[in-house]
Formats: structure tokens, sequence, C-alpha cells
């Protein structure tokens, strides 16, 4: 049987033809995707970081909001967080919990009295210990809100700007 003549030429053609991808080809591409990672993935990371930033503002204005509370029931502001149990005036206790929602930071109140309270919060671990620019967040009852860096310095525009 003979082949028409396209498919000889079809033929002819495709014989010195390689299909197929090259080892530098792959190398090339595992490159570049190796650099886009190491692009993409700390700029996704910082990205979460100051996401998370939010849980610890968020906490210490919930707290600002339960002792506004306390005090107009007290005349006085609590000095203790106690989650799970009822608030005490006498004692001074609120029921407020010491983490934040989900848990990245811990709520403290550093002091209080009749006329005002500050409160702290800080990371519990990883993954908010690694953002170094703000480490802890402060806020007292005047609405005064700070923030510190790793080395304890002030770092309030870029931990409560944002």
């Amino acid at each position: 049987m003979k082949l028409p003549a396209t498919t000889a030429r079809r033929r002819g053609r495709n014989r010195g033809c390689q299909c197929g991808v090259t080892l530098i080809e792959l190398v090339i591409v595992a490159a570049l995707i190796a650099v886009l990672a190491a692009i993409a993935i700390p700029s996704y990371r910082s990205h979460v970081l100051r996401a998370h930033r939010t849980e610890a503002r968020a906490a210490l204005l919930a707290l600002a909001t339960a002792q506004e509370k306390f005090h107009l029931q007290c005349r006085h502001y609590a000095t203790a967080l106690d989650p799970g149990k009822d608030s005490e005036c006498v004692a001074g206790r609120l029921d407020f919990p010491v983490r934040s929602e989900r848990g990245y930071y811990e709520i403290r109140i550093t002091s209080a009295d009749v006329s005002g309270w500050t409160a702290e919060s800080w990371p519990t671990g990883p993954p908010q210990s690694a953002d170094r620019p703000c480490q802890r967040f402060g806020l007292t009852s005047v609405g005064r809100k700070r923030a510190w860096d790793a080395a304890r310095r002030d770092n309030d525009l870029e931990c409560w700007g944002r």
C-alpha cells in the first residue's frame, strides 16, 4: 500500500524533530518559580502580621468599653481581668478574657484606680512574636494609644495608624 504524497511529506518533516522539554528549560522554569516565591512569601507574611495586629487593637478597645461599663456600675475601674467569673466591684475584677479572640495576644490591666486605667497587650507566640515593629500595644482610659517595637521604642503611628 502506497501512502499519499502529503502524508509521506508530513512524516518526513517530523522525523528530525525531537518533541518534549529539555533539562535546561525545566531548570529555567524552576529558577523563575523560586525567584517569584522569594519575593511573594515575605510580602505575604508581612501582610499577615499586619492583619493580625488588628486583633490586639480590637481587644484593647473592647477592654475600654468593658472598663467604662464597670466604672458606671462600681465608680472605679477594674484592676484585674478574671474571665469566666462575674465582675466584682469590691475585688476590682472584670469578667473579660485575658487573650484576644484568636489567641494571638495577651491582655493585662497594668494600672487602675478611681480616675483611670492603662492596659497592654503583647504577642503570645508565633506568628505574632515575629512582628518586631509592633511587639506591644497600650491603651489608657483617656484614649492614649501606644505601641512599642521589640527594642521598647515608641512606634505608635505605624502600629495604631494603619
